[in-house]
C-alpha cells in the first residue's frame, strides 16, 4: 500500500513543490505525493528552473490551496516552513514532521534549496523503508 504524503508550506510556490518533485522521483511506486499551501501563491518559475537542472520535470504541477484536501487522510505531512507549521490543519492519524527550510530568494538560493530538499527527501524515504 502507498504511504500518502502531504508537503505543506505557505505559497505552495517553491520548497513543497521541490518537495513534492522529489518525492514523486524517488518514491517510485511506493509513495502517494501531494502539495499545498496554507496561502497558495502562483508556482515560482525558479523552482522549475533548478529542478530541470536536476533532471526533474515539475512544470506540470500547480499551486493548490490546503483546504482542497480537508478531509483526506495522509500517513505524512511535512511541513518545510515555520509558518506552514504554526498554522498546519490537523490530519487525524498523519505524522507530522518539520522541515525549517529557508525561503529561496536568488538562483543559487533555490539550488541550495533544492540539494537541502534532494537530501531530506532521500533520508525520509530511505528511513520509512526500515
Amino acid at each position: 500500500m502507498k504511504k500518502r504524503i502531504l508537503v505543506l508550506c505557505t505559497g505552495n510556490s517553491a520548497r513543497s513543490q521541490i518537495a513534492e518533485g522529489f518525492f514523486r522521483a524517488m518514491g517510485g511506486k511506493t509513495i502517494l505525493v501531494q502539495s499545498a499551501g496554507t496561502h497558495p501563491k502562483k508556482m515560482n518559475p525558479l523552482a522549475i528552473q533548478v529542478m530541470k537542472e536536476a533532471g526533474i520535470n515539475i512544470s506540470a504541477q500547480h499551486s493548490k490551496d490546503v483546504a482542497s484536501f480537508e478531509g483526506e487522510t495522509f500517513d505524512h505531512v511535512i511541513t518545510v516552513c515555520d509558518k506552514a507549521k504554526e498554522s498546519c490543519p490537523v490530519f487525524p492519524g498523519a505524522r507530522i514532521t518539520h522541515w525549517n527550510i529557508p525561503d529561496p530568494v536568488t538562483l543559487e538560493d533555490f539550488r541550495n534549496v533544492r540539494d537541502l530538499l534532494e537530501t531530506k527527501t532521500g533520508d525520509f524515504i530511505a528511513s520509512e523503508k526500515k
